[in-house]
């Protein structure tokens, strides 16, 4: 995936389309190569990302496109109910940007547009998990204002 480096002003956000779902897997491939709890699955990415660019109501993938409509980014959010706010509740995930395109607000902008589409759905708090090895991602998020809780992450396989 070598490209020329592009101003982040000059890249495009949309919502991924069914179109997309190889160049995200790539994306993924690259994100889930740095993360200890996943690694990458093609066929289980493909299902994923059809299962959510297939559910707007309730989930959405904004991507980074270059001049030429080459995927250089995406993040994820998806709605849950919280309890505790009384409203829906974004979960932000499968945060990634090419190397090259890292350092220039791009990162910032994804997550903006994926916070105002949860905000547009009546999301009152959005949440993310972070990888706790992963230190320019801890930083990273702590940067743009996201607040650590004291609640740990669990999970079980059904």
């Amino acid at each position: 995936m070598s490209r020329r480096l592009n101003s982040s002003n000059a890249l495009n956000i949309t919502d991924a389309r069914l179109e997309d779902i190889p160049a995200l897997v790539e994306l993924l491939a690259a994100l889930f190569s740095i993360e200890v709890d996943f690694k990458p699955d093609t066929a289980k990415q493909v299902q994923g990302l059809r299962l959510l660019i297939q559910s707007p109501a309730t989930g959405v993938i904004k991507v980074a496109r270059d001049a030429t409509g080459f995927a250089v980014g995406m993040v994820s959010a998806q709605l849950v109910i919280s309890t505790a706010q009384g409203t829906p509740s974004a979960w932000v995930e499968d945060m990634i940007i090419l190397p090259q395109y890292r350092g220039k607000g791009l990162g910032k902008r994804l997550l903006s547009e994926a916070l105002a589409w949860a905000e547009q759905k009546g999301a009152s708090r959005a949440q993310l998990l972070v990888d706790i090895e992963n230190e320019p991602a801890l930083g990273y998020y702590q940067h743009l204002g996201w607040e650590t809780t004291q609640l740990q992450a669990r999970k079980i396989f059904l």
